[in-house]
């Protein structure tokens, strides 16, 4: 178990860039910690046409909980005509998503976005 825990601290580094709002989860996204990221990705999109890019790189570990928290989150995004995207260089987190069947559900990069203000 790591130190570093998604939901232990302060909640996940959030900012803006080019209208999308970017988010940074770090540590292990689990059944402690799916209540309250999933409380903290509702606000985040709450409004219409939210444009989310969770950048997951620094995630260790994800479960099924986790997996739950960001399905609900694709799901609320499209309900708002928005846009979620996923960051991760983690080839086992891709691999999770193929085996699960949600490969084709997310939009997965390796890298962030060239966002034109950075």
């Amino acid at each position: 178990m790591t130190q570093n825990r998604t939901g232990s601290g302060p909640s996940p580094a959030a900012r803006v860039a080019d209208g999308a709002m970017v988010v940074t989860l770090h540590g292990e996204i689990d059944l402690l910690v799916a209540s309250r990221l999933s409380a903290r990705l509702d606000a985040l999109t709450a409004g219409p046409r939210p444009d989310l890019v969770l950048d997951l790189r620094t995630v260790e570990f994800i479960d099924c909980a986790g997996l739950g928290v960001l399905c609900r989150t694709r799901n609320r995004v499209r309900d708002r005509a928005g846009r979620l995207r996923l960051v991760t260089d983690s080839a086992a987190f891709r691999r999770l998503l193929k085996a699960t069947g949600l490969r084709d559900v997310f939009e997965v990069y390796p890298r962030l976005p060239a966002f034109g203000d950075d």
